[in-house]
């Protein structure tokens, strides 16, 4: 199999594993938003990715130091800036759902995650057939990603939940969504960014696809700063700190889930995007968007979130994920 085959099923694989990775927070019921999410955050952000990055990269400090300082807390402030639009997510899918925080969060990201590094580090590209379809393919994913969200207003209003309440509601996650999806794409920035990181891991003995890890530590360890910080602050507000003791060990078990999903989506992607090459980051940041989206409505449907919608919102949901798929398509092609 090519590089280029193999990276994209490694894409496949991490959209299908990021899409499904908020699904156990459905099932942690006798925990608050917050119960879940701090232990989400512990393991994803914290106990896994430390774990990962010390076992796969030599010399960790060394490689550090020799990057410079200035990358990698560079490289955090972006992971704490994701951070924040991790907060965001988790509220959205409470307040509009998993499918449709998804269609937006992914759309926004995917178009300011691979335009910005195209822009800044292969602008010689921006004016060839390739940046043609790389900017092509992200205009239809946006164009998929509106029908999307169009499509989940309509589900709203038939589900009964356009009254005052259900209006407000529905704007503040649509607002939170679309700060989460301009923040989301920091993660990829990071890394794109971050390739002094990834070079220096190199040369101090990790293997060509182990190297990037040193370049999530940072980015995860600054993004659980104020996702951390949130939880502690409506744990006390809440008084949900005794809720821990509700659920049990199968609550810890299902964010420890949520958290292998999502860790391992993003492990994946990292290894896309050597397998992709020189453009990993531009090409693979919008694919695994699309993907990710993909596979989430297809989550939102088998879960019962278009449950009585009526046929016009689930035509529109199907004709936003063709959109989608239309996207995935160009996005390919632009490698050939």
């Amino acid at each position: 199999m090519s590089p280029i085959a193999s990276g994209f099923l490694l894409l496949l694989v991490a959209g299908v594993a990021n899409a499904n990775f908020a699904t156990p927070m459905k099932f942690t019921r006798r925990w608050a938003w917050e119960n879940t999410w701090l232990a989400w955050t512990i393991f994803a952000l914290l106990v896994i990715p430390s774990i990962t990055t010390m076992t796969t990269v030599p010399a960790l400090g060394e490689a550090y130091r020799q990057a410079g300082w200035k990358i990698v807390i560079g490289t955090a402030l972006f992971g704490a800036g994701w951070g924040v639009a991790q907060v965001f997510f988790g509220l959205a899918v409470d307040a509009i759902g998993v499918s449709l925080t998804f269609s937006i969060v992914m759309g926004i990201s995917a178009a300011v995650g691979s335009l910005v590094p195209l822009m800044r580090l292969h602008s010689e590209l921006l004016f060839t057939r390739m940046g043609g379809d790389l900017v092509g393919g992200v205009l239809i994913m946006l164009f998929g990603v509106v029908v999307c969200a169009l499509a989940g207003k309509r589900r709203e209003s038939a589900q009964g939940r356009n009254g005052d309440e259900g209006s407000h509601r529905y704007g503040a996650g649509l607002l939170l969504a679309v700060l989460c999806g301009m923040g989301a794409s920091f993660v990829n920035l990071g890394l794109a960014f971050g390739g002094a990181i990834t070079a220096a891991a190199s040369q101090q003995g990790a293997s060509s696809l182990n190297a990037v890890n040193a370049v999530w530590l940072p980015i995860m360890v600054a993004g659980a700063v104020p996702n951390l910080a949130y939880c502690i602050y409506l744990l006390r507000k809440n008084d949900s700190v005794s809720r821990f003791c509700m659920g049990g060990l199968s609550h810890w078990l299902l964010a420890l889930l949520m958290a292998v999903l999502w860790f391992g989506s993003t492990i994946l992607y990292g290894l896309s995007t050597v397998r992709l090459g020189a453009l990993g980051t531009v090409l693979g940041w919008p694919l695994f968007m699309s993907l990710i989206v993909i596979s989430a409505s297809v989550v939102g449907l088998l879960t019962g979130e278009w449950k009585n919608s009526g046929r016009t919102p689930i035509a529109l949901q199907s004709a936003g994920v063709g959109l989608l798929t239309i996207a995935v398509f160009v996005l390919t092609c632009s490698q050939q």
